[in-house]
């Protein structure tokens, strides 16, 4: 699967805690259900060429968005040992304020 990253676009992170820090070295995306997902802290999770998502995660999960202005190759960086296809999941170089959008 393509997935382009876009300047101004629009970045999620998804936990089951509540917080207003990001922590570096946490894993963000501009795939919203992606986060989504990783709110609910599966064990597996795929998804198919279209971009449907499966995963088996049941925890209560929190999704926020960035609230702050980030760089890639500054503030993030691509995740080295993803499995994912590229641009799915960055990692962030610093700590990220962020803002609760979705219980």
């Amino acid at each position: 699967m393509v997935l382009e990253i876009k300047d101004d676009g629009i970045w999620y992170h998804g936990s089951n805690v509540q917080f207003t820090i990001l922590k570096e070295g946490s894993t963000i995306t501009q795939w919203k259900a992606l986060a989504e997902a990783f709110s609910h802290q599966p064990t597996v999770l795929s998804y198919d060429d279209n971009g449907k998502i499966t995963h088996n995660g049941i925890e209560k999960g929190y999704l926020y968005v960035i609230d702050e202005p980030i760089k890639v190759g500054v503030d993030i960086y691509q995740h080295p040992r993803t499995t994912m296809d590229a641009n799915a999941e960055f990692l962030t170089s610093r700590p990220l304020k962020v803002k609760m959008i979705e219980e």
